[in-house]
C-alpha cells in the first residue's frame, strides 16, 4: 500500500484536505497527516487522527512513539509528499529551505515527490515572490497544482481557490503510479527542445514569439526524474537552468537545427517542444537600422524545417513534436504527425482559456501514428509532462529495440 504523507496548512481550505485524505484512502492509500500549527486554528488535529487512523505530527519536537526522530521517520516512509492547501508562507519556506515547524522540516527531510497546492488570496497568488517561489519549487522536480478561478473565501473573484478535490487526488494517484516505476526512462537519453528562437533583424530589434519554454523545461525535469540522461536545447528563456539536465543554449533558429543534429543521432527519444521560427530575416544588419521618412519593408525568408529533418532522418528513435494552434486543433495537429513522420504529436490550443505560451498550466490532445487520440484537461504543465512520458514508456516497451539506440 503507497503511503502519503498529507500536509495541511493555515488557511480556510484546510477543510477540504479532510476530502482529499478519504479520497486517498479509497484508493488504498495509506495517509498521514502533518500540519502547521496555524492549519489547527481551521481544522483540529484530532479530526484528521480519527479519519488516518494515525498520530498527527504538529509539534516538531513531540518525541515518537517508539522513540524515533518523527519528521525522519515520515520522510522516510513517503511515497509523495502532498501538500494541500498550501499557502504562501510554507511555499516560501519549502523554496528557501527554511525549516521552523512539523511539515516544514519534514519537507527538508524528504526524498520523495513533492507535489503542492497552493491556496490563496488572488493578489498573494500573483504576487512576483510567490511566482518566483512556484517556479523554485518546479525547477527542483515538484509539481505545483493550479489553483481554481472563482469566488474566493476573502471575498475576491480570481485564481487562488484551492483546486478540486478530484484534480488533487487524481494528480496525487497518477505520481504514485509513476512513483512505482520512477526509474521507467533509466539507461535512455532524451533530447528535448524548448523555448523561443529569436531571428535578429539588427543590432538591437529581432522577431520571436510567445514562448516561455516552461513546457519544455518541464519536460525535461520529468524525463530527468525518471531515470534518464537528458540533453535540453532551449532558446532564451528567464528559466533558471534544471539540475542534472544537459543544457545547450542557442538562439537562433539556425542555432538550434545545428545543435539538435550534432546529438540528436545519439539519442532515443527526440521531443521538440520549442517554438522555432518559421521566417526569418534575409539580412541582419550588425548595427541599429534608423527609422526614415517613409516605410521599411523586411524580406523573409524560411528557416530550416528542424523536425521535417529529422522525421526524414530518424533510425529508430521517438520523434514526438507540438502543435500549437488556434483553428483546427486535431486536424492540423494530425496533417503535421503525417508530413513530419512524427511518432506522436502533442496539440494545444493557444489564445484561450486552455493554457498556451506563458502560463502554468495546459490542456492538450495527444495523437499517434499508432490511432491514439488522447484529451488531456488542462492542468499543470509538469504533471502534462508525466503523462507525456507515460506515452512514451508505452510506446517503447512495443518497440524495445529502442533501449539500445544511444549505445
Amino acid at each position: 500500500m503507497p503511503t502519503v504523507v498529507l500536509g495541511v496548512t493555515g488557511c480556510i481550505g484546510a477543510y477540504k484536505a479532510c476530502e482529499v485524505l478519504r479520497e486517498l484512502q479509497r484508493h488504498d492509500v495509506d495517509v498521514h497527516v502533518v500540519m502547521t500549527d496555524s492549519s489547527t486554528r481551521f481544522v483540529s488535529a484530532m479530526t484528521f487522527e480519527a479519519l488516518s487512523r494515525h498520530p498527527v505530527f504538529v509539534d516538531a519536537y513531540a518525541p515518537g512513539e517508539k522513540g524515533e526522530i518523527r519528521h525522519i521517520d515520515l520522510a522516510d516512509r513517503a511515497d509523495l509528499l502532498l501538500i494541500a492547501p498550501a499557502t504562501a508562507n510554507t511555499i516560501g519556506k519549502l523554496a528557501h529551505g527554511i525549516a521552523d515547524g512539523a511539515l516544514s522540516t519534514l519537507a527538508l527531510a524528504s526524498r520523495a515527490p513533492l507535489m503542492i497546492a497552493p491556496a490563496m488570496n488572488v493578489n498573494m497568488f500573483e504576487h512576483p515572490a510567490v511566482k518566483e517561489n512556484l517556479e523554485t519549487l518546479r525547477s527542483r522536480g515538484a509539481t505545483i497544482i493550479e489553483p481554481g478561478d472563482g469566488y474566493l473565501a476573502c471575498g475576491w473573484l480570481g485564481k487562488g481557490r484551492l483546486a478540486e478535490i478530484e484534480e488533487i487526488v487524481g494528480a496525487a494517484l497518477r505520481s504514485l503510479a509513476a512513483g512505482a516505476a520512477r526509474d521507467d526512462l533509466e539507461g535512455l537519453t532524451v533530447l528535448v527542445t524548448a523555448g523561443p528562437t529569436i531571428e535578429d533583424i539588427d543590432a538591437v530589434r529581432f522577431l520571436s514569439n510567445r514562448s516561455s519554454g516552461k513546457m519544455g523545461y518541464r519536460l525535461a525535469e520529468a524525463a530527468r526524474d525518471r531515470g534518464a540522461r537528458v540533453v535540453l536545447v532551449s532558446g532564451p528563456t528567464a528559466l533558471e537552468a534544471p539540475a542534472g539536465i544537459d543544457l545547450v543554449g542557442v538562439r537562433s533558429a539556425q542555432d538550434m537545427s545545428q545543435a539538435v543534429a550534432q546529438r540528436g543521432g545519439r539519442v532515443d527519444v527526440i521531443v521538440m517542444a520549442a517554438a522555432v521560427a518559421d521566417y526569418r530575416p534575409r539580412e541582419s544588419a550588425e548595427e541599429k537600422l534608423k527609422k526614415g521618412p517613409g516605410s521599411m519593408s523586411l524580406e523573409l525568408v524560411r528557416t530550416p524545417d528542424i523536425l521535417k529533418g529529422l522525421g526524414e532522418a530518424k533510425r529508430g528513435q521517438l520523434l514526438i513534436g507540438f502543435a500549437a494552434e488556434t483553428g483546427d486543433l486535431v486536424g492540423n495537429a494530425r496533417r503535421k504527425l503525417v508530413e513530419k513522420k512524427l511518432d506522436l504529436i502533442v496539440a494545444n490550443r493557444v489564445g484561450g482559456r486552455e493554457g498556451g505560451f506563458g502560463t502554468e498550466a495546459n490542456a492538450a490532445v495527444l495523437i499517434g501514428a499508432d490511432g491514439l487520440e488522447q484529451g488531456i484537461p488542462l492542468t499543470g504543465k509538469r504533471e502534462l509532462a508525466d503523462q507525456i512520458w507515460d506515452r512514451v514508456v508505452t510506446m517503447l516497451s512495443r518497440r524495445p529495440a529502442l533501449r539500445s539506440a544511444s549505445s
